[in-house]
C-alpha cells in the first residue's frame, strides 16, 4: 500500500503553529479528495485541513489540544496504490471556517447608522506579535517553540535550565505551562511585558470548536452558568493583557464630515456601476488614518521591553464583531500604498470573505494600527482597548446631523452639519499626549478637508 504523510499546511507568513481542536476523521475512515480530516485553530481563525488524496486514514500522529508546527506530519493516509520506497508527503490547502459576521447585502442605510457593516464596533482583539529570541547556545538539539524561547529569554532562563526541564507536551516537548511552573518554583517574576504578550499569543486552547454555542447550565434562583467558548477565552486573555501591559489614555475630537457624506451620496451609484464595488465610509476613514500615520509615524510603533519598534509598513486592521459576540480583526496590508479604489476593493474583499467564512489566518496578522467602528451601534464615542502589540486604536462614532457654528467671510453662522466623534486610545508608555492629540486631530483634518468634487 502507498502511505502519504498529511502535514500541517502553511497558513500565512506569521503563523508558525496551530492547535488541533477536533479530528473529523478517525483511523479506519475513508477519505475523499479535498475532504476535511481535522479542525485546527490559530489565535483567531479556526480552519479545516482537507486531504489532497483519497484513501483510508491509517494513523493520527497528534491528539486534540496538541500544538503542531507548520510542516509537521499529522496523519498517515493509505491511498491503496503500490507502495513506494519512500513515503510521499503532500501539503494540503487550508479551508478557513472562522465564525464570521453575516450582514445584509443592501448598502442603503440612513447616515446616522451608515458606519460600514464591514467593521462593527469592538474594543480590540489582536494576534500577538511577540518576537522570540533564538538561543545561540542551544547545542542539545532539543526543539523549543518560539513562545517558550521568548518566555525563557525574558525571564533570564538559560538554555541549560530549559534542557533540564521535563516536558509534558507531545514527545516530551517543553510547553508554556512547563515554563510557568518552573518560573514559579524558582521564584522568578512573570509580570514583564514581553512575557505577558507571549502568554497572550498562546492563550488557552480548548478541546473542540463545538463550544461555539455553549449550553447554559441552570442553577438555583434561575441564574445560568455559560461556559466561555475557545475564542471568548482568547479574547478575555487579550483584553486583560492589553490593559495590564499598556497605560491607556483616550483623546477625543469632533469632525465635520458633511462633505464626505454629500460626496458619497452623489457618487456611490456611479462608482458601483463603474467598479462593481459599493463604496462605504470605511475606505475613506482608512485613507485618512494612513495619511496621518505617514505624517506622524511614531504612532505606528510597538514596544519590546525597553525598545520602541517603529513599523515600516502601515497595516490597518478593521475590527469586527461576530454574531456570537466574539471579535476578529482582518488587516489591510500596506494601506498607504492603495488609492481610494484599491482601499474600497480591499475592504470589500475582506468583508465578503468574512461573511463567507473564507478568511485565512494570514488575513488577521501583521496589523500595526486598528480602526474600530462604534458608530455601527449608534454610539457617538468609545474608549477602545489597544490592539496589542500596537500602540494605538481609533474608534469612529456615529455620524449625526447637528447644529454647528460655521465661520464665513461674512461672520459666523449656524448650520446643520454632519458631525462625528473620533476617539483615540494610545499607549502612554510611548505615545505622549502631544503625539496622541496631534494624530487624532490630523485624522479629523483630513476628513474635514475632503473635496466634495473629488474624482476617483
Amino acid at each position: 500500500m502507498a502511505r502519504y504523510e498529511l502535514v500541517l499546511p502553511k497558513m500565512g507568513e506569521s503563523v508558525a503553529e496551530a492547535t488541533i481542536i477536533k479530528w473529523i476523521k478517525q483511523p479506519g475512515d475513508s477519505i475523499a479528495v479535498d475532504e476535511s480530516v481535522l479542525e485546527i485553530a490559530t489565535d483567531k481563525v479556526d480552519s479545516d485541513v482537507p486531504s489532497p488524496v483519497a484513501g483510508k486514514l491509517l494513523e493520527v500522529l497528534y491528539n486534540v489540544d496538541d500544538v503542531v508546527q507548520v510542516g509537521s506530519p499529522i496523519a498517515i493516509i493509505d491511498t491503496g496504490g503500490p507502495s513506494d520506497e519512500t513515503e510521499q508527503t503532500t501539503v494540503p490547502k487550508v479551508a478557513a471556517k472562522e465564525e464570521q459576521v453575516t450582514k445584509p447585502d443592501d448598502d442603503t442605510q440612513n447616515t446616522e447608522s451608515d458606519q460600514e457593516e464591514e467593521i462593527p464596533g469592538m474594543s480590540a482583539l489582536q494576534e500577538s506579535e511577540s518576537q522570540p529570541q533564538d538561543f545561540s547556545a542551544n547545542n542539545s538539539g532539543r526543539f523549543y517553540s518560539p513562545l517558550v524561547k521568548s518566555m525563557a529569554a525574558e525571564e533570564g532562563i538559560s538554555i541549560a535550565e530549559l534542557d533540564s526541564l521535563k516536558g509534558t507536551g507531545s514527545e516530551g516537548r517543553v510547553t508554556k505551562q512547563d515554563v510557568l511552573d518552573y518560573i514559579r518554583r524558582s521564584g522568578r517574576s512573570t509580570g514583564s511585558t514581553a512575557s505577558t504578550q507571549s502568554l497572550a499569543s498562546e492563550a488557552p486552547k480548548v478541546s473542540s470548536i463545538e463550544t461555539k454555542s455553549p449550553s447554559p447550565v441552570s442553577v438555583s434562583g434561575g441564574d445560568e452558568i455559560i461556559e466561555m467558548d475557545r475564542m471568548r477565552k482568547l479574547i478575555a486573555e487579550h483584553m486583560v493583557m492589553s490593559k495590564h501591559t499598556s497605560p491607556h489614555v483616550t483623546s477625543f475630537v469632533e469632525a465635520d464630515v458633511t462633505n464626505i457624506v454629500k460626496w458619497r451620496d452623489r457618487v456611490k451609484s456611479d462608482f458601483e456601476k463603474r467598479e462593481g464595488e459599493k463604496i462605504t465610509f470605511t475606505p475613506i476613514f482608512i485613507e485618512a488614518v494612513a495619511k496621518a500615520i505617514k505624517d506622524l509615524p511614531m504612532i505606528n510603533v510597538s514596544v519590546n521591553g525597553s525598545q520602541i519598534i517603529k513599523k515600516r509598513d502601515i497595516n490597518i486592521g478593521m475590527a469586527a464583531a461576530l454574531p456570537s459576540g466574539n471579535l476578529i480583526v482582518p488587516v489591510i496590508k500596506n494601506a498607504d500604498q492603495l488609492n481610494l479604489v484599491g482601499l474600497t476593493k480591499a475592504v470589500n474583499d475582506l468583508a465578503n470573505r468574512a461573511r463567507k467564512s473564507q478568511l485565512k489566518p494570514d488575513d488577521t496578522t501583521g496589523g500595526t494600527f486598528t480602526v474600530t467602528n462604534v458608530g455601527t451601534f449608534g454610539n457617538v464615542m468609545g474608549t477602545p482597548i489597544i490592539n496589542q502589540p500596537q500602540a494605538a486604536i481609533l474608534a469612529v462614532g456615529a455620524i449625526k446631523k447637528k447644529p454647528a457654528v460655521i465661520e464665513t467671510e461674512h461672520g459666523d453662522v449656524i448650520a446643520i452639519r454632519y458631525m462625528m466623534f473620533l476617539s483615540l486610545s494610545y499607549d502612554h508608555r510611548v505615545v505622549d499626549g502631544s503625539l496622541g492629540g496631534s494624530f487624532i486631530r490630523k485624522v479629523a483634518d483630513y476628513l474635514e478637508a475632503w473635496d466634495i468634487n473629488h474624482e476617483i
